[in-house]
């Protein structure tokens, strides 16, 4: 059988992206999956983006991702979140045909050079002198590779809980890997856990009553996920409507009373479930038994495509038994007579515990096999495809015997969430916000390309054509930005005058009637109306915005950069650092950070273990000159 450079173990979001990057970067890459048919499923809400995810979206595209190219053609509705807050937390999200989007990445991966995909089951892997050389199938292929990227989802001995009944499957209509947890932990030697998570029922359009609900209109914009014109972006089928609406409406109290008087039908109250849930998107059990003094809870009801009548309502993940749930429905204002067409349902799945990985995603046991995705105990679409961005291309990095590439925390989101992965302890579904960031006044959805679009070169992530594009706009925006900051009226920079318009002003062409400008526009920089004109118009708004602030973050990014350099060996050894505590003795040992700024922020260390550290560093340093 045909020999491979990278060998990618699952096709969820995180598996496509790790087999883009890597074909990227030249290395010949085998896809394999359960399913070809379910290939970047959207198993939970079809929808990319939001707080903190749709920057992450932004990110995979300024580094030649697919994510944001494939929303964008699937894309039914179209929202930017946190307008009523900065633009520093604005956060786009699109609501997407499911099927659509998951027939648009099959066909992108099948168009990709390099790639080739293949519908089997992963059983084992092939060693040889503590080298992964290869991996085998269910059907005793032997397929050998340079590396191995594992992106299993929740598939690892997936249990699917309805109330008291519980199922093997990896999601509901696909079985799961079994085998694969036994050679991960057997084989291979590693720790495994066990996490859990959950999705809400689904419901027929044509058995509900919209009347009473809130409309959620898609809004009218311009925006899209991808930076790049569309003439660089590949040709997909697209979603035959991009303007549909989502509903609002309210549980009631009679709603949190069916869940009470059925706690003991709950597999999570009775203690069947023994993985951990997350604490940010709890099943409704958990809101009506932890939040008792809300008698109601917001539900949202989205449509899961353009060309299918089922209903998504986010908010009311459940684990409860089919018949208590056909209760809890009927008990919404509108849905009295809805039909519930799937079940919702609590899954339960392995995963690897993260402090066994390297912040380039590789095992630190092996040096040629990388993990990504819910296997590392993270939740989301996004946050999977970002780690699947950089554990692909480390992945081919390692079989060319390149350097492998570290995203940092004052770069992206991506960085910020596999720093925490591997520093923190995991003891629930990690899930990104914006509060995570130290620096989320840099780290925007707008200037994702800006923060990594030379990375992406330098790794070999992006095209030339979508480079020159990129220095095309950047060149644009500096000399704008250069003319806002020297040109002066009354005395104060245009920039300052800027910060007065707000970051929603309209593109100078669009004026029209609305409030005089407070200067002459005559001073304004000369856009052109066109797609990049107009980003540069609400850049320039942005930057007057932050300016001061920015400028502020800018100088905590060059400290933090000095500790990054700073550099800790593989072979440190923490025992010969008088004055350090044994709980921080121990918890550098597990971890093993591989600068002083990561030492930092592992729970448990202190700023004086920080000075003992840096103060060994240094003599280290000088001793081997």
């Amino acid at each position: 059988m045909k020999q491979y450079d990278v060998v990618v173990i699952g096709a969820g979001h995180a598996g496509c992206e790790a087999a883009f990057a890597a074909a990227r970067l030249g290395a010949e890459t085998l896809l394999i999956t359960l399913n070809l048919d379910h290939i970047a499923q959207m198993s939970c809400n079809p929808a990319i983006g939001g707080i903190a995810k749709g920057q992450v979206v932004r990110e995979i595209d300024a580094m030649g991702g697919a994510m944001g190219v494939v929303t964008d053609a699937a894309s039914i509705q179209f929202r930017m979140l946190n307008r009523t807050k900065g633009p520093a937390v604005w956060s786009p999200r699109s609501q997407c045909d499911k099927v659509c989007y998951q027939r648009g990445m099959k066909y992108l991966l099948e168009q990709t050079p390099g790639i080739d995909i293949l519908q089997s089951e992963v059983t084992g892997f092939l060693v040889e002198k503590e080298r992964i050389v290869g991996v085998e199938n269910q059907f005793g292929d032997q397929i050998r590779c340079g590396a191995v990227v594992i992106t299993s989802g929740t598939f690892l001995r997936g249990t699917l809980h309805y109330g008291l009944r519980h199922f093997p499957g990896g999601r509901a209509g696909d079985f799961p890997a079994s085998s694969l947890s036994g050679a991960l932990e057997g084989t291979l030697g590693l720790r495994l856990g066990r996490l859990k998570t959950g999705t809400p029922p689904r419901i027929l359009a044509k058995t509900i009553d919209f009347s009473g609900m809130q409309l959620q209109p898609s809004e009218k914009t311009e925006e899209r996920f991808s930076h790049w014109s569309r003439e660089l972006s590949p040709s997909l089928p697209e979603a035959i409507r991009h303007d549909l609406p989502c509903y609002q409406v309210y549980s009631t109290g009679r709603t949190a009373e069916i869940v009470r008087e059925n706690l003991q039908y709950s597999p999570m109250y009775q203690g069947i479930i023994k993985g951990i849930g997350t604490r940010y998107c709890p099943s409704f059990e958990d809101k009506v038994v932890r939040f008792p003094q809300h008698p109601r809870h917001l539900l949202y009801l989205e449509p899961e495509g353009a060309q299918t009548e089922e209903f998504y309502i986010n908010g009311i993940s459940t684990s409860l038994p089919p018949e208590v749930q056909r209760q809890m429905v009927r008990s919404v204002p509108g849905l009295e007579q809805a039909v519930i067409s799937r079940y919702a349902y609590a899954i339960e799945y392995d995963f690897l515990y993260p402090d066994q990985l390297e912040r380039t995603l590789r095992v630190k046991r092996y040096d040629n096999l990388f993990t990504a995705g819910q296997i590392n105990g993270t939740s989301g679409y996004e946050e999977a495809a970002g780690q699947g961005l950089v554990a692909g291309m480390n992945a081919a990095k390692a079989v060319a015997g390149h350097a492998l590439a570290e995203l940092g925390r004052d770069r992206s989101y991506i960085g910020v969430m596999i720093d925490d992965l591997t520093t923190k302890e995991i003891v629930e579904p990690y899930r990104l916000f914006t509060s995570r960031a130290e620096y989320r006044l840099s780290l925007r959805q707008d200037n994702a390309d800006l923060r990594l679009t030379e990375f992406a070169r330098e790794n070999g992530l992006l095209p030339e054509s979508k480079y020159r594009e990129f220095l095309k706009f950047k060149e644009l925006l500096d000399a704008s930005l250069t003319r806002c900051r020297n040109e002066k009226f009354s005395g104060r920079p245009l920039l300052k005058h800027l910060a007065e318009l707000g970051p929603d002003a309209p593109f100078p062409a669009e004026r029209g009637n609305t409030a005089p400008l407070p200067f002459p526009a005559r001073l304004l920089p000369e856009l052109p109306d066109t797609p990049m004109g107009r980003r540069v118009w609400r850049e320039l708004l942005v930057e007057a915005k932050y300016d001061g602030y920015l400028q502020r973050e800018a100088a905590e990014i060059v400290r933090l950069h000095r500790l990054e350099h700073l550099a800790i060996p593989a072979d440190f050894d923490y025992n010969a650092v008088r004055g350090l505590s044994n709980e921080s003795r121990a918890k550098l040992l597990k971890v093993c950070p591989t600068t002083l700024a990561q030492a930092g922020r592992i729970d448990g260390v202190t700023p004086a273990d920080i000075a003992l550290l840096q103060v060994k560093l240094h003599a280290l340093a000088e001793t081997r000159g």
